[in-house]
């Protein structure tokens, strides 16, 4: 005699390892939290000090956390200057690693509207089959979670590699300008670079807010933008958005800056709070608080030509 409950036994079982599968693969996953520009990774390159910890200031005592993620190769020596082959940059010096840091443009155009689409049709209702029916709705969204989980995870590791002024930016007397290669030519660092380094803090927030492609690639370098890119991208995959606003600079102070291969670096130290907040793409806020301030301590690296130009932001590091 066959046991007319055996079938939704089974279909708990099922359902109970599918939801373990879904929550052993979400931590592989973005999350909301630390949407802001650089996910709250240590990111990008430093030239020949990528690898190097920046000197300690008073406003990051304890110095940075090591580079997560960066095109710069640990025995490459950093330098900016690779193979004429490579694009090359507004200044007229060739890219090397910066631009191999780009999202590969099929997985951000097409897959990422596909998978957009996808999670679309799941938060309302339609599946990427267009959904089950009756009693098994909510078993099919499970399954569809799941496919779009991997899939999403799958991508990420194939293809990715207004505002009000505080204390203005001050060299440490503590720490000077010293780093870790002798050969490197120290670079002064004037009152109007503070203020350009001030500007771009603002005004990376604003655009990355606006999503704002176009602007960030004048105000950062391609690796950098590749970053924000493949950010922007997962978040809007997922129907999310980030927007950062009422961003004051508090304070911030020198750790390094130096001179290589025709370039001038600087790593600043920088205190900014703001108003941090995820949506949906309803605008219903689904992480941070947007009547309550955040309070951010990175360390920011900007280079330019040594000849003169406009800085771009070339690095985000976390603090300790």
């Amino acid at each position: 005699m066959t046991n007319r409950h055996q079938p939704v036994h089974k279909t708990r079982r099922f359902t109970i390892l599918l939801l373990g599968t879904v929550l052993a693969v979400s931590p592989l996953l973005p999350h909301g939290a630390d949407a802001r520009p650089g996910s709250g990774y240590s990111m990008g390159s430093r030239g020949s000090r990528t690898y190097s910890a920046p000197a300690p200031t008073q406003t990051a005592p304890y110095g940075a956390s090591p580079m997560q993620r960066s095109v710069t190769q640990p025995s490459s020596g950093g330098s900016v200057n690779g193979p004429s082959s490579y694009p090359r940059s507004p200044y007229g010096a060739p890219y090397s690693a910066p631009y191999a840091a780009r999202p590969h443009p099929f997985a951000s155009g097409f897959l990422g509207g596909m998978l957009g689409a996808g999670l679309f049709g799941v938060l309302f209702g339609h599946g990427i089959a267009g959904g089950l029916t009756g009693g098994g709705s909510f078993f099919g969204l499970l399954i569809q979670l799941l496919l779009l989980g991997l899939l999403i995870g799958w991508l990420v590791r194939r293809f990715s590699g207004g505002a009000r002024q505080g204390t203005p930016i001050a060299a440490s007397p503590a720490y000077g300008q010293g780093g870790p290669s002798a050969a490197a030519a120290q670079v002064t660092i004037t009152p109007d670079n503070y203020r350009a380094f001030q500007r771009l803090l603002l005004d990376i927030q604003a655009a990355w807010s606006q999503q704002n492609l176009p602007a960030l690639q004048h105000m950062a370098t391609p690796e950098m933008v590749g970053y924000f890119n493949a950010q922007l991208s997962d978040l809007a995959s997922r129907g999310a958005r980030n927007v950062v606003s009422d961003v004051r600079f508090e304070h911030g102070d020198l750790s390094e800056a130096w001179s290589e291969n025709g370039f001038d670096y600087a790593t600043v130290a920088m205190r900014y709070s703001m108003v941090d907040i995820t949506t949906d793409m309803t605008g219903r806020v689904i992480d941070g608080s947007s009547t309550e301030r955040v309070t951010i301590t990175e360390l920011w690296t900007f280079m330019r030509p040594s000849r003169g130009g406009a800085w771009l932001l070339s690095a985000i590091q976390q603090t300790r």
